[in-house]
């Protein structure tokens, strides 16, 4: 006799659906074995690049990076560049990209497209990535031991966390914790560009960042303690209208745990914001820019599903030392983009990443696509598309190599808005007198409400 087919009853079906989706938005990674991590020390950079150069040598190998000192490198002052007598090897411009379409980002077809004047002067590639051996010796701790689940990283410190990986969600906690010192101090300028050109101040200020995560001298089972990688002050200095306005922020390994004030001069008080996180717009850029497209990516990951698209070949922003040469912004400052006689491009592996919102959770940009460097991590380009499906934004990121810790690191970052045509530049250096100033380790009370509060009032 053939039994009736069961049916689970409403509550039962519930439950399945909650537990598959709970599969579905907390995938959990472990760390690679012994013998994968090994090859660290032998075909892989200590960081987790590819040490082989590309088959038509356009990509070198790696040899260690850029770790002497830069002819007009100043201690604590302006930086040099140390390939400033190079040449373009070739120039794309909107003519010519289906030639190169291979290796062009979206948002970088659609610049050229858009801006007649926009053009990528490509140059001879360097890797300069490079980092203190301590920093190698944690990365490779790390390998065996760090894990991600719930979308929360264990087992990492003092060094890259995945620099195997094995899912596009590692890649962006990887950029997330880049090595690009302990402390540091950048005086800045961040510009509104308006659809018509016109540049707009928006911030000058001071930004003292420092990554606990980082401590040289510092323990897993220490940093486990608190779980705070990046804390950062900025202190308002213009424009007049904003000039005492103040910013604090402390991100946590748990993103959840993230916490931010704003001091506003015209209120005299301290505020906690409520939501220092993802597509709500930052202070710190005069609600110009969101939270997570600071430096490119400096977000949640439980907003999105991350998949690793792989490994390709592209033309990225790198090795930008110029960008710090010119004494004024202006120079440096094109219609809607960075000037392009002040950027220097390279070809480069970069893992690519593609983000899609997670079921359950909003966000201005639903897809995403990011692009970061398989040496230093550094994700530098990335795209955006709006709910309509529609190319929103193409980001950016500049790099420029620093011997004196050594590092290759994110400096100037910023945005094009591909539909309103308006953008933005943040973190621009050029016209400071103190380029990105290496700093011994900050009091962690620096980084408090208070401390902010004295700072900023006028």
């Amino acid at each position: 006799m053939q039994h009736p087919r069961r049916i689970p009853n409403l509550t039962t079906l519930a439950a399945l659906v909650a537990l598959a989706a709970l599969a579905n938005t907390l995938p959990a990674t472990a760390a690679v074995t012994p013998e994968e991590a090994a090859k660290l020390k032998t075909e892989l950079t200590p960081l987790g690049g590819e040490k082989a150069g590309n088959k038509d040598g356009s990509i070198p190998a790696w040899t260690g990076g850029y770790t002497t000192a830069i002819a007009g490198d100043k201690p604590g002052g302006r930086r040099g560049d140390p390939f400033k007598d190079e040449k373009p090897l070739y120039v794309v411009t909107g003519k010519n990209a289906e030639q190169y379409a291979s290796v062009l980002t979206d948002g970088t077809k659609a610049m050229l497209k858009k801006y007649p004047d926009y053009r990528l002067d490509v140059y001879q590639t360097h890797r300069t990535a490079a980092a203190p051996q301590w920093v190698y010796d944690n990365t490779f701790k790390n390998a065996t031991r760090a894990k991600l689940a719930s979308d929360v990283v264990s087992g990492a410190y003092g060094g890259l966390p995945f620099p195997i990986p094995k899912s596009g969600a590692e890649v962006m906690w990887n950029h997330l914790l880049r090595w690009r010192g302990t402390a540091f101090q950048a005086p800045l300028n961040q510009y509104q560009l308006t659809a018509d050109g016109k540049p707009v101040l928006t911030t000058s200020g001071i930004a003292d960042i420092q990554m606990p995560y980082y401590f040289q001298e510092g323990t897993l089972e220490q940093f486990s303690k608190s779980n705070e990688y990046w804390l950062v002050r900025l202190i308002n200095s213009g424009p007049p209208i904003r000039a005492g306005e103040a910013i604090v922020g402390r991100n946590n390994i748990d993103a959840s745990k993230d916490q931010a004030w704003v001091y506003l001069t015209g209120q005299r008080r301290v505020r906690k914001l409520p939501s220092p996180c993802c597509d709500t717009p930052t202070p710190s850029a005069a609600g110009v820019m969101s939270f997570d497209e600071i430096a490119t990516w400096t977000g949640r990951t439980d907003r999105f599903d991350w998949k690793l698209l792989g490994k390709q070949e592209m033309l990225i922003p790198y090795n930008s030392n110029k960008l710090l040469q010119p004494k004024s912004d202006a120079e440096v400052m094109g219609k809607a983009y960075l000037n392009p006689d002040h950027v220097r491009w390279e070809r480069h592996r970069v893992w690519v990443v593609e983000a899609t919102l997670r079921a359950g959770q909003r966000h201005q940009a639903p897809k995403s696509r990011y692009y970061c460097d398989e040496d230093t991590w550094n994700c530098v380009l990335a795209d955006r598309w709006d709910a309509n499906g529609q190319l929103w934004k193409t980001l950016w990121s500049q790099t420029f190599v620093a011997p004196d810790l050594p590092a290759t690191v994110i400096g100037a970052f910023g945005f094009t808005d591909l539909v309103s045509g308006s953008a933005f530049i943040g973190d621009l250096y050029t016209a400071k007198p103190n380029q990105y100033v290496i700093k011994p380790r900050y009091q962690d009370s620096i980084f408090t409400p208070d401390a902010m509060a004295s700072e900023g009032a006028r």
